[in-house]
């Protein structure tokens, strides 16, 4: 990536949901989770894991983000859907990435529609704005397709999505990025509307930031068609054993490039047929 977080603090490292074991590859991939669950914590950013491990595969770095999601649900969270990142042009050419990641959405990242989010608990935060799915019935994996994807779509939404990274720096690679689940930091979900005829790639969303709009994009920013996001978890998911359940959300990924977020803004997302979402930066 050519871009940095703010609020950067680094420390040296501590010595699922539906995805590979975590403790096939010997106890890094423990240790691994476990520094990024500090880090969250204690809002302190630790080395990238590509620079402090050459080499590091993306199946492992999914183990790492699978043992991570593990430790949070002993915790105490609940798991609430997925987020599908990197689907767009603009977010892959920013990040420097050519595919998608994916990540576990849990009940604690939620921020109420018109709530309030505190910036000084995170590393470096950004925001996106997104079409998001709720599941109405289990999508398997296999040889699906966006026809297939749809039909198991109850509604849509807008959702501002708050990415942040472990790592304190957005000079991280596809690799950190998922182990660090794939950058969830927070979300707000907008009012969902049932599915109907709406077409969510023509669907314009724009992103204001203090009433000026700050960026914008069609749902076909998406891979095409924002369904094609949900084929693609879908397929990833069931690769590892792991399915799309009813009742899931789902954010298929920003239709723009991520922007900073800064203390004392106040940021929404609107579209032609979806709720506005509204979030208060403190």
């Amino acid at each position: 990536m050519t871009y940095a977080g703010s609020n950067t603090r680094t420390e040296p490292p501590a010595a699922v949901d539906g995805q590979a074991g975590a403790g096939t590859s010997g106890g890094w991939i423990a240790d691994e989770a476990l520094m990024l669950r500090a880090a969250r914590r204690n809002v302190a950013a630790v080395a990238s894991l590509t620079s402090r491990r050459p080499g590091v595969t993306l199946v492992d770095a999914y183990r790492v983000q699978a043992a991570g999601i593990g430790l949070l649900i002993a915790d105490g969270a609940r798991r609430v859907g997925h987020k599908v990142g990197l689907t767009s042009a603009a977010m892959q050419a920013q990040m420097g990435v050519g595919e998608p990641d994916s990540g576990v959405l849990l009940d604690r990242m939620l921020v109420a529609d018109g709530g309030e989010l505190q910036t000084a608990r995170l590393l470096a935060p950004r925001v996106e704005a997104e079409i998001a799915f709720r599941l109405g019935e289990d999508l398997p994996g296999g040889e699906i397709t966006a026809a297939d994807a749809r039909q198991a779509v109850a509604r849509v939404l807008l959702a501002l999505e708050v990415i942040d990274t472990r790592y304190g720096s957005w000079q991280i690679g596809l690799v950190d990025s998922v182990a660090d689940n794939a950058s969830c930091g927070h979300m707000v979900l907008g009012g969902e509307v049932e599915l109907g005829v709406l077409d969510p790639a023509t669907e314009q969303v724009v992103l204001e930031v203090d009433g000026e709009i700050a960026a914008s994009g069609e749902g076909r920013a998406v891979l095409g068609d924002p369904f094609e996001a949900l084929v693609w978890l879908s397929r990833r998911l069931d690769e590892v054993g792991g399915r799309l359940r009813a009742g899931d959300v789902v954010l298929a990924g920003a239709v723009h490039a991520s922007l900073p977020l800064g203390p004392g803004t106040q940021v929404r997302a609107t579209s032609m047929h979806l709720p506005v979402v509204h979030l208060n930066v403190r």
